[in-house]
């Protein structure tokens, strides 16, 4: 695709100036993805796909439930619907808990196959689109955080500075819901 759009030359000068302006758009290559930390320092994405909802809850909506696993912070209500929320952080073998001393955490809720999970994150960057073509194999990645990492994008080659793409649903069918 070239992105070049042919102009009508019968067009009046105000669909001449739309059409100058649609030309300008840019074409996007590869897929949408959410880029987020979930520790102050590991940048992490999921595709856009995905992602049913990011919302920042305040502590006091996330309901706690007692004798469960430590890496579930406990319920919200999303829309009508319970879903359990996650520390992300946890799961991936981070060994400190998210930081939840402050007055919202963002959430970001992730769908498979009509399961709903909200994973608990340091922060949100936002979306972005990249390329699924210039998706690597992991390096260094930790023993626990393994079987969530599909690859990574190499962002600066300089300062070695990378963004690893999970797999959601490796996240979402662990066994450590089980613990």
């Amino acid at each position: 695709m070239s992105g070049m759009v042919d102009l009508d030359l019968s067009m009046g000068a105000d669909q001449v100036q739309v059409a100058s302006e649609f030309q300008q758009l840019e074409i996007r290559e590869g897929e949408l993805h959410l880029r987020f930390f979930v520790t102050p320092t590991q940048e992490l994405a999921l595709p856009a796909i995905i992602v049913r909802e990011v919302i920042s809850a305040p502590l006091d909506r996330i309901t706690p439930i007692p004798n469960i696993s430590s890496l579930l912070l406990g319920t919200i209500n999303l829309r009508g619907r319970v879903i359990w929320v996650a520390d992300l952080s946890q799961i991936l073998g981070e060994s400190t808990a998210l930081n939840t001393e402050r007055p919202e955490i963002p959430v970001i809720a992730v769908e498979e196959q009509e399961i709903l999970l909200g994973l608990a994150v340091d922060r949100i960057v936002g979306m972005e689109w990249l390329s699924a073509e210039k998706v690597q194999q992991p390096t260094q990645v930790a023993n626990s955080m393994a079987p969530f990492v599909r690859g990574e994008w190499i962002l600066d080659e300089d300062t070695h500075q990378r963004l690893r793409l999970l797999d959601h649903k490796a996240i979402i069918s662990s066994e450590l819901w089980a613990a």
